[in-house]
């Protein structure tokens, strides 16, 4: 099992905020479905403020760019995409039209 962890920003509106986490605990079950496809065994989203971290759990072989093209492929997850990115912003040093970013492990334990 491979362990990716990621980070986003959401725009720094309460109500905004609210809407996507609302959006979160309904989910559908054909996106959830588009992630444990890819290999994904479990994806869970932390916030605080409104910074968003998630810890994503994934078979050995998971292939992140093998998920975008899967992804973009997808009319519902393209939807569920553009319905999120009303909520999202990107990290103040990503680029332009990067999302969810990669963090780097700099500790364990």
């Amino acid at each position: 099992m491979k362990q990716y962890c990621l980070a986003l920003d959401l725009k720094d509106d309460p109500a905004l905020i609210a809407e996507y986490e609302d959006w979160h605990t309904r989910v559908s079950p054909e996106i959830k479905k588009s992630i444990t496809d890819a290999g994904i065994i479990s994806f869970n989203i932390y916030r605080v403020g409104n910074r968003m971290f998630a810890i994503m759990e994934t078979i050995d072989d998971f292939d992140p760019e093998q998920k975008a093209s899967m992804d973009a492929a997808n009319p519902l997850v393209q939807d569920w995409e553009n319905l999120m990115w009303k909520y999202q912003q990107p990290l103040p040093f990503a680029r332009p039209g990067e999302k969810w970013m990669m963090m780097k492990q700099i500790f364990t334990l």
